[in-house]
């Protein structure tokens, strides 16, 4: 790293954040779906899922947002791909620049993608009846969570980004992550579920994500789920990262 790093990544972070802006439709897409599941959830099927909660979509929105960013990481390998098919990489290598810039870049712009997702998503909940009692302290935490989970998630993308063959592979790894918090407690308890799935369910990362959210929503003890939940997104978070800069590093020698 050079003592270039910082002003390099923001002068690639701002081109990245012209495309997004520029085409928007990237982030509405990414917020558009998980709010079609909220309102079929809550308007169609919540009546008839019991979760002791008074409102569903209470129970329902933190599995929503885990969602979004499942979707929206997706946009970050693809763009990755696109940036690489198309020489931009060769480029930016020819330049006095840092190179880990190039990448850092991309992980901050699904950052800041990813987050106005989540707010969005956050607002129409509020409008479908959403409430909470949690305070700035409950906030901040679930806000960290998030941030967390995103940044664990676009290190793998990255890592896709990098070894995809095709624009379709690139995006289509997202696809199990995406399905995760559809076994796990995102939107029924665990408990409601056959053993050998609520066995799956109770030991995925997803399920203690929602829960501590969940719980610091509701201003609830969060247990040993928060530690859980803390545990699997730097164990993530690492994992991707070393193998996506081992993996960049290959292809730049």
């Amino acid at each position: 790293m050079t003592t270039h790093f910082f002003g390099d990544t923001s002068v690639l972070l701002g081109r990245s954040l012209r495309h997004i802006f520029r085409s928007a439709d990237t982030i509405i897409t990414t917020a558009i779906t998980p709010i079609a599941m909220m309102l079929l959830f809550v308007y169609v099927l919540g009546g008839a899922i019991k979760t002791g909660t008074d409102h569903y979509v209470n129970y329902l929105l933190p599995g929503i947002m885990l969602i979004a960013i499942a979707s929206g990481i997706a946009y970050t390998a693809v763009r990755l791909f696109t940036d690489m098919k198309s020489g931009i990489f060769e480029r930016f290598h020819s330049m006095p620049i840092a190179r880990s810039s190039v990448l850092w870049a991309h992980v901050v712009t699904s950052l800041v993608a990813n987050a106005i997702s989540v707010v969005i998503i956050v607002l129409v909940g509020l409008v479908m009846g959403f409430r909470t009692s949690a305070g700035p302290l409950a906030w901040l935490a679930v806000a960290g969570i998030l941030l967390l989970f995103t940044l664990a998630l676009t290190w793998i993308a990255i890592l896709a980004g990098l070894s995809a063959k095709s624009i379709d592979g690139a995006a289509g790894f997202s696809y199990p992550l995406i399905f995760l918090p559809f076994i796990s407690s995102a939107f029924v308890p665990t408990d409601t579920m056959p053993g050998p799935v609520r066995a799956f369910a109770e030991n995925q990362p997803v399920t203690s994500i929602v829960n501590t959210i969940q719980r610091l929503f509701a201003e609830q003890p969060v247990g040993n789920d928060i530690w859980t939940a803390l545990a699997w997104c730097l164990g993530i978070l690492i994992v991707g990262y070393l193998f996506a800069l081992r993996t960049y590093r290959r292809q730049i020698a």
